[in-house]
């Protein structure tokens, strides 16, 4: 259950990190409230993540995967650039994140 709540606090950092964007610096009053919405919820959620999964290897994961969803969304969305050497940075991070779950010795 720790490893969903995770997964959960990924996509709510995710979703706040989006809406940032989508704020143009507070100047968009409904997209700078969910900002904060989601970013409370993520940390929220994180909290009881981090009661069975270790400290380290949590925010490890949570940090790299949510630096690989945002470039994917920036890339996709909106239409930020992208090159050989972003792409080998994110496949490398997506290889350090599936190596610190592999090593995870946390139960689920």
């Amino acid at each position: 259950m720790a490893w969903v709540l995770l997964v959960i606090a990924i996509l709510l950092e995710v979703c706040g990190t989006t809406c940032m964007k989508l704020s143009h610096g507070f100047a968009r009053p409904l997209t700078s409230v969910a900002m904060f919405v989601f970013y409370a919820a993520c940390f929220t959620v994180f909290t009881f993540a981090v009661k069975k999964i270790e400290v380290s290897t949590a925010y490890a994961i949570w940090c790299g995967l949510g630096i690989a969803l945002i470039a994917l969304i920036g890339f996709v969305f909106f239409k930020e650039s992208v090159s050989a050497l972003k792409i080998a940075g994110l496949i490398l991070v997506i290889a350090g994140v599936a190596a610190l779950k592999i090593s995870s010795k946390t139960a689920e």
